[in-house]
């Protein structure tokens, strides 16, 4: 699957609509964020059962500000609407290959039971 250009139009729907996916926050102007696109991209490949989406901060700023991101690179990786992972900074292939693995081995149980809580509680 190729990845996803994420903007204020899509984002929303690509999250609610798709169990897993990893977002990279980028900008033009970020070498190491430009540097990693190429290892983004591969991940992609390797991994079509999962959403990889790209936001660039410059166009689409309201997104970062949403997830508090303040420095780039970053990346998020969201589980059934759940951010499990945030990562800021440098990666390379492994390390990005790691996380991955991690996402996918993650047990999503508390976090819906957490979910289950919250609504439990505003139906009351």
């Amino acid at each position: 699957m190729p990845v996803l250009q994420l903007t204020k139009a899509n984002f929303k729907q690509t999250i609610e609509s798709n169990d897993f996916v990893i977002v990279d926050f980028w900008a033009p102007w970020c070498q190491p964020c430009v540097a990693f696109t190429p290892v983004f991209e591969a991940a992609s490949e390797k991994n079509p059962d999962i959403v990889f989406g790209m936001v660039n901060t410059d166009t689409d700023p309201e997104i970062g500000e949403y997830f508090e991101v303040s420095k780039i690179p970053g990346i998020l990786v969201i589980r059934e609407q759940a951010g499990i992972h945030a990562q800021v900074g440098e990666i390379g292939a492994p390390a990005f290959e790691k996380i991955i693995e991690w996402a996918r081995a993650y047990d999503m149980a508390q976090v819906r039971e957490y979910y289950a809580q919250q609504e439990a509680a505003a139906n009351k």
